[in-house]
């Protein structure tokens, strides 16, 4: 059982997401594309190299129906959502898909700012309509993801690297809650900078929690957690288990580890 640290309100919040994100998924029509993969192999994100024509009045209702569904479970918030209502222009909406992307902070809370939104609804907006594009991007990427050299961020959406599941056999497999790319990797090897010296690689683990640990690298002070999923009954969806763990970031965080490794200086 996870003790999660996120309420259960949102955590229900989540789970109807996730339900609309697969309904969305599925009305997305792709046709045949390629992708340079010698440029995602020299660190170019797979999802940007993956040319498509974005919906924008598709991307316009589901950011629609999304509003309606953080009303219902937060209606303190209707005069907010609403007001954003007003702002979907074309423009807007071709911005927000962009700059999510990209997870540029700057522009959504400079557009917060112009028009007197709450600064996190904006972002989380537009990243939660954008998330089944880049799952069905990284679904058609998936047999050349398993093939690729992959370091310390996603090969498809550029996520960090932060969370892993180990199979069936015990072998560790990174997963990416935001595109849901996964691909395996050496069971004690730094997910982010690729060193494998066991005496500067350990695990740190919370009292009561047998399923899940956290990889730590004393070389560049980064962590992943790892979860064996085999102890679940029902398995959560890797969106849901990495922010049902989120208290995991929270215990590595605090004890001097970052999901993104510390480039280091040589003098």
């Amino acid at each position: 059982m996870i003790k999660s640290v996120v309420s259960i309100e949102y955590q229900e919040l989540q789970k109807e997401i996730i339900k609309l994100q697969e309904q969305w998924k599925l009305q997305i029509e792709w046709k045949p594309f390629k992708i340079n993969f010698d440029q995602a192999e020299a660190g170019a994100p797979i999802a940007e190299l993956a040319e498509f024509e974005l919906d924008i009045p598709r991307y316009k209702r589901w950011i629609m129906e999304l509003i309606d569904l953080m009303i219902e479970f937060k209606p303190e918030l209707e005069l907010e959502l609403s007001k954003i209502l007003s702002l979907l222009t074309e423009e807007t909406l071709i911005n927000w898909f962009g700059e999510a992307f990209f997870v540029d902070y700057t522009y959504f809370k400079r557009f917060s700012e112009e028009h007197e939104i709450l600064e996190s609804i904006p972002q989380f907006l537009a990243e939660v309509a954008l998330r089944p594009f880049l799952k069905v991007i990284a679904e058609k990427a998936q047999p050349e993801v398993e093939r690729m050299n992959i370091s310390e961020y996603c090969p498809v959406c550029f996520e960090p690297v932060r969370l892993a599941t180990l199979d069936e056999e015990g072998k560790k497999v990174i997963q990416c809650p935001r595109c849901h790319a996964h691909w395996h990797a050496k069971r004690l090897e730094c997910s982010h900078c690729g060193n494998e010296d066991h005496t500067t690689i350990h695990f740190l683990s919370i009292e009561g929690e047998s399923a899940m640990q956290i990889q730590v690298c004393e070389q560049c002070n980064g962590y992943i957690k790892i979860i064996d999923t085999k102890q679940f009954i029902t398995k959560p969806s890797v969106a849901l288990l990495d922010l049902l763990s989120i208290h995991l970031d929270i215990f590595a965080q605090d004890n001097g580890y970052s999901p993104v490794r510390e480039k280091k200086v040589i003098h």
